[in-house]
């Protein structure tokens, strides 16, 4: 395994990849490091077809209270549209093709909520908070918080957020559906593992095909979406897979997927 200094990566459950962010006396701020890192092991887990489902987590008092403030204090507006390689890293995470499970507890601001926007289910402790402040230093969120945000609260919620700078909790966020579930601050992490567990056992190319069919309704009208989604059904018809379920549930059985 790939050793890292911001981050932990580990195998805990057949298919799953878990990534723990590991700047702890810092509430995991995202240093170009860390996002290098988590990157990096993103990319790994997209390139391994053991790695069916990836888990993101912090730890008890933050998932990720947002950028390393330090790092980005002296930097020129200049410098700001060079970092190639920092934006490369979102751009690796926003198009990871697998399903990505974010467990969340404490701060998850700034940078750290457009990260738990990334994943594509976010399961969130009780004490959980999201926000993006970035208006209190002068600036708007720079990760995809306008975009990303507004598409998962709607216009007017994520305007309060982006304009206040304020935080919402667990249950907010819940009723906004930025977030997919709430359990107790201990069960966050345990949760995100089975339902990534429970995801691995699916169909592979199914599931990639599901979230990029789910992922193209924000992008595409209504018309565009239903025929994409209809080509990709019509598709999946040609995979062992889809063969294997229909027979399985036929003789009463559980299906083993392939992936193919």
């Amino acid at each position: 395994m790939t050793a890292y200094t911001d981050i932990l990566v580990d195998t805990p459950k057949p298919g799953v990849r878990l990534i723990t962010l590991n700047r702890p006396k810092v509430l995991n701020a995202l240093r170009s490091t860390l996002l290098e890192e988590l990157a990096a092991a993103i990319a790994l887990a997209r390139d391994d077809t053991d790695v069916r489902a990836v888990v993101l987590t912090g730890n008890e008092r933050a998932f990720a209270a947002g950028a390393d403030i330090a790092e980005m204090a002296d930097r020129t507006a200049v410098e700001v549209v060079g970092m190639d390689r920092r934006m490369a890293g979102w751009h690796t995470l926003r198009s990871f093709p697998k399903p990505l499970v974010a467990a969340v507890n404490g701060f998850a601001l700034g940078g750290g909520c457009e990260l738990a926007m990334c994943a594509d289910i976010i399961v969130a402790g009780e004490g959980a908070r999201f926000g993006q402040p970035e208006i209190n230093l002068g600036l708007i969120p720079g990760a995809g918080g306008t975009q990303r945000l507004t598409r998962a609260v709607g216009k007017s919620r994520a305007m309060k957020m982006v304009l206040t700078g304020e935080a919402i909790d667990a249950r907010a966020a819940l009723a906004a559906g930025l977030i997919a579930e709430i359990v107790p601050p201990e069960l966050a992490l345990d949760r995100a593992l089975e339902l990534a567990e429970m995801i691995a056992a699916k169909p592979p190319v199914a599931v990639r095909l599901a979230k990029e069919a789910v992922l193209k309704a924000q992008e595409m009208t209504l018309e565009a979406g239903l025929d994409y989604e209809r080509k990709v059904f019509a598709l999946l018809f040609a995979t062992e897979d889809r063969r294997e379920g229909v027979q399985a549930f036929l003789e009463k059985r559980k299906p083993v997927f392939k992936g193919r």
